[in-house]
């Protein structure tokens, strides 16, 4: 099962490594993380995706729970989250035609184009992560160049 954790942490130097190192330790592997300041400066929040059975990820959480730097650990509900993640492509141009199709694919995905050249154009999609995949997909056949990802970053909705 795919987990969206959303850990909340003292933001001082070394506790990102504690945290990995504890997913490190237990073998266990973060499929994305992004990492931000909050409101108040003394706290900073992570968003960690992973894939795992309820048990390891019930034990994970505790674990994270249990660290000195950590303030709150939640296991998100995806249905009652809110959640997104930037990507930018950079996809290869042969034609000009392929430029006006992927300026139509993008913006049916709800994408901004930028930075297009003769033989390239760069893509940027913040959108769910299946639709992301959805996205390289059908962009596949123009041939990617490159892509950069930030993670997914979460929060739970009011009421949740």
């Amino acid at each position: 099962m795919w987990a969206i954790l959303s850990v909340l942490v003292e933001n001082k130097p070394g506790v990102l490594f504690k945290i990995t190192h504890l997913f490190r330790s237990r073998n266990f592997n973060i499929d994305s993380i992004s990492v931000g300041i909050t409101d108040n400066p003394d706290y900073s929040r992570m968003t960690i995706t992973s894939y795992g059975d309820e048990k390891q990820i019930e034990q994970i959480v505790k674990q994270l729970d249990k660290m000195i730097d950590t303030v709150e650990v939640k296991h998100l509900d995806e249905h009652k989250t809110v959640f997104r993640e930037l990507c930018i492509f950079k996809l290869k141009l042969s034609n000009a035609n392929d430029s006006m199709e992927v300026n139509k694919l993008a913006n049916a995905y709800g994408g901004k184009v930028h930075d297009v050249k003769k033989d390239s154009i760069m893509v940027e999609i913040t959108s769910t992560p299946d639709q992301i995949k959805a996205f390289e997909e059908l962009a596949k056949p123009f041939g990617i160049i490159d892509v950069a990802r930030t993670g997914v970053t979460a929060l739970q909705r009011s009421g949740a």
